[in-house]
């Protein structure tokens, strides 16, 4: 399944942007309405801290599990994730880029690695569902940010 890729101009330099989101706690209220039950685990910040969270999407219960593997301060952080009992695996990343005016481009790519078949046989309606989530998850962000 093709790469979904969403973004965003949030009115603050890139290291403030991006000691946001190094926080994996930082996720869950710009994230809440995708996920419920937020869980946190590892280190508060940076590479091994992990997040798990009940999916709110319809159909059985999902849990998803998210741990930062690469951070490349103040630009870049990457994250793998499972879910669907570990059927699905995928791989986001935050690009961060300072914009002439100060204020920083916030760019989200989810990757899937591994998907369950029936979410291959409806690509492109669950790459629509998850490009309108991770979409409002953005603007959440700016509004969390601003």
């Amino acid at each position: 399944m093709r790469p979904v890729r969403v973004s965003v101009v949030v009115q603050k330099p890139p290291q403030e942007v991006f000691d946001f989101l190094d926080v994996s706690a930082n996720h869950a209220p710009f994230l809440d309405h995708m996920w419920t039950d937020f869980e946190f685990s590892g280190p508060e910040r940076g590479v091994g801290s992990r997040l798990r969270a009940r999916s709110r999407t319809p159909g059985p219960e999902d849990w998803t599990e998210v741990e930062v593997v690469e951070v490349e301060a103040p630009r870049r952080i990457v994250e793998r994730g499972s879910g669907a009992n570990g059927r699905r695996r995928t791989q986001g990343t935050y690009l961060l880029e300072e914009r002439p005016d100060g204020n920083t481009g916030v760019t989200f790519e989810l990757k899937f690695l591994e998907v369950p078949g029936v979410e291959r046989v409806a690509a492109p309606l669950v790459r629509r569902y998850i490009r309108h989530l991770l979409n409002k998850a953005m603007q959440r962000l700016r509004e969390q940010l601003a």
